[in-house]
Parts: structure tokens; C-alpha cells; sequence
């Protein structure tokens, strides 16, 4: 069963602990759906424990379904920019390990295309000083839901966030 319209597109993003990046992107008009789960790693259907051993490669990552007719995916690409530091390797704030990693995972060539043309941007902002920008821009492969007490996690704990940028 789908999880989304055939008119919509998918986005994924890793930005560090995936309860404030969900939250961040549920709040943006034109995104129908989100999830949190697990990517960008080399073992099939892991925990939430064994991702955050560091051994399973997994990112925590949101999977954002959006109508493109009522918001970007250049729209969605500045607010991922926008609620972490990306010249962090392999962390956000307090939390440490390559499952904090930053990095987009693009679903086709035009997302690659934006994706290396925003990050592009972002360097020759000026914004980080001489710090590089770490994010990584990889193709999208098997997305893991993670266990349903991550799913919305701000919301069904009455939390407003906990980013710290």
C-alpha cells in the first residue's frame, strides 16, 4: 500500500536527529506526509538500536512527501540548509555518530542537480567562514520506517523542537 498520491514526489534528508528535521518539514504548506526513518545504509530492516551502534551505516533520515505544485523541492532544499549545520562531520549539537550524518538523498537527476547547485550556493555564501560544508549528496536507496514511537515523536509528546542552530 503507498503512503502518498501518484501526483506527489518524494524528498529525503538526514540532518541529525530526525525528530526535529520531521517536525520542521511537517509544518511546510505542501508537504502531505512525512517519516522518520533509517537510509543510506547496508543492513535490511535495522533498529533504532542498531543504527545508533554506528555498525549498520544507516543516516536518520525524514522522507517528505510533497505536492510540487504547492511547494518546491528548492523550497524544501533552504529549509533543510536552514535547521542544521551542515560543516558538522557525523553530528548535530550533542549528537555524535555517522547516523547524524548530513546528507540528501536524491530520488532523480533533476534533485541531484538542485541538491549540488543549493549546497554550491550555500559555500559561496560566505555563511560558514572557511569551514566546508560536509553534507552528502548520494542516490536514494531502501528507506526503513523506523519503530512507530519515532513517528511524529514532537507531537505526540506535546515537544516544539530541539534544534539548536
Amino acid at each position: 500500500m503507498r503512503w502518498y498520491m501518484a501526483s506527489e514526489e518524494t524528498a529525503t534528508f538526514a540532518a541529525g536527529c530526525f525528530w526535529g528535521v520531521e517536525a520542521a518539514f511537517r509544518q511546510v504548506e505542501g508537504v502531505t506526509a512525512t517519516r522518520v526513518g533509517y537510509t543510506g545504509g547496508r543492513t535490511d530492516h535495522p533498529t533504532y538500536d542498531q543504527v545508533c551502534s554506528g555498525r549498520t551505516g544507516h543516516a536518520e533520515a525524514v522522507e517528505v512527501r510533497f505536492d510540487p505544485e504547492r511547494v518546491s523541492y528548492r523550497e524544501l532544499l533552504a529549509l533543510f540548509w536552514s535547521i542544521h549545520d551542515p560543516t558538522q562531520l557525523n553530528r548535530q549539537g550533542p549528537d555524535i555518530g555517522t547516523n547524524y550524518r548530513s546528507a540528501i538523498f536524491v530520488h532523480s537527476d533533476e534533485q541531484r542537480t538542485l541538491a549540488e547547485q543549493s549546497k554550491g550556493d550555500r559555500l559561496q555564501s560566505g555563511r560558514y567562514g572557511r569551514r566546508q560544508i560536509v553534507t552528502e549528496i548520494v542516490s536514494a536507496g531502501t528507506f526503513w520506517p523506523a519503530e512507530d514511537y519515532h513517528q511524529q515523536y514532537f507531537e505526540k509528546r506535546g515537544i516544539s523542537g530541539c534544534h539548536l542552530t
